[in-house]
């Protein structure tokens, strides 16, 4: 039987350890290489993968001890060159240097330490995303972080271009909060979102998803103005749009789905068709008919409420097809696997009922029952 994969040991075990201790102790000649790779494998195996990030940085600090202004000169010596600038998506580097950034955070103490603190995430960075390690700093002293980072939108570096936006995210998964504003990193956004690569434009989609979530009007604005500025390919900025707007589409909010296009007025009629019944473990075969005036764009997704325990039911959304109505209208088959195990919760028997969405509004529903 194959081991399961351990993304905590890929990223961070003894060959990443002697790599890093290689790069510090070329630096400095003074740097303690086999005394740090002994310290770190200590304990690094029995650690959780943040918790590794940790100890990596409590090491380094350790062995490279000092004030922010006494390592830093370690530090930037100790860098490899800056990734591939030519590639524009996808290269967040090497998850080693994440101990590094952490490091940095933990001796910035004063607001006097910050040029020097943004100097050096702004140079990591460029070997490794630098989001989580500027949020602290973000959270403790809001307005001179936001005034560099702000800079750092028109960077050379699209890492660093990035790094304005991701890391100034209300929602960053698994990141602490920060609590700016809604409306502060804007005009950050309002720079990046013309930016030539994808790596950039969906930070700058994701930023505006998560701003959706509190406020579905400041992100039409945005994207309105936007798509009137023509700073960006038309291609790209339909693809930021709908990115952006995931959140507010699949709840069926009407602003957004105007925006790309989709009348939730439409006038159009719609049969689903179901089986009576589908057994646990076997696929639920659904099928869609719509007819209404030609040429009409739809989207068109599928809810399903399940049983819970207890006599509870919730609700999930899916994606089902975007097109448009032909002279005949459209039909739409789909299998939709319903996993005996799935990883979030576990299948119940018992009535389930679906629901046809076209352009956000319920427009047909069926039940069928789930069979043991």
């Amino acid at each position: 039987m194959a081991e399961a994969f351990s993304l905590k040991d890929q990223l961070f075990n003894l060959e990443k350890t002697r790599y890093l201790a290689g790069l510090f102790s070329a630096a400095d000649p003074a740097f303690d290489a086999a005394g740090f790779e002994s310290a770190v494998m200590a304990r690094l195996l029995d650690l959780e993968l943040k918790e590794r990030i940790n100890w990596l940085a409590a090491q380094l600090s350790a062995h490279v001890p000092g004030e922010l202004a006494q390592v830093a000169p370690v530090i930037m010596a100790a860098l490899p060159p800056p990734l591939d600038p030519s590639l524009r998506d996808d290269d967040f580097g090497d998850f080693i240097f994440a101990p590094i950034g952490e490091w940095v955070t933990a001796l910035t103490e004063e607001e006097a330490d910050l040029p020097l603190a943004l100097d050096l995430l702004e140079a990591i960075t460029q070997r490794f995303s630098m989001e989580y390690a500027i949020r602290p700093l973000l959270k403790r002293w809001p307005e001179p972080v936001l005034a560099r980072v702000t800079k750092w939108a028109a960077h050379d570096s699209y890492h660093v271009r990035r790094l304005a936006s991701e890391g100034t995210r209300p929602r960053l998964p698994w990141g602490l909060a920060v609590n700016l504003p809604l409306a502060a990193p804007l005009p950050i956004l309002d720079q990046l979102h013309g930016d030539p690569t994808r790596f950039v434009t969906r930070s700058v989609a994701n930023h505006l998803n998560d701003i959706a979530k509190k406020d579905p009007q400041l992100v039409i604005d945005r994207l309105t103005d936007w798509q009137g500025q023509g700073i960006q390919a038309q291609k790209e900025l339909d693809w930021i749009t709908s990115h952006a707007l995931r959140g507010l589409v699949k709840a069926g909010d009407p602003r957004a789905l105007r925006l790309l296009g989709y009348d939730p007025d439409l006038e159009l009629t719609a049969r689903l068709q179901l089986p009576a019944s589908v057994r646990i473990g076997d696929k639920l075969s659904l099928g869609a008919d719509l007819q209404g005036a030609q040429g009409a764009r739809v989207l068109v997704d599928y809810a399903l409420t399940f049983q819970r325990a207890g006599g509870k039911t919730s609700t999930k959304v899916f994606k089902w097809k975007t097109g448009s109505l032909g002279a005949d209208g459209l039909s739409l088959q789909k299998s939709h696997p319903l996993k005996a195990q799935a990883s979030t919760f576990t299948l119940l028997p018992g009535a389930h009922q679906v629901t046809l969405l076209v352009n956000g509004v319920p427009r047909a529903e069926g039940e069928v029952e789930l069979l043991a």
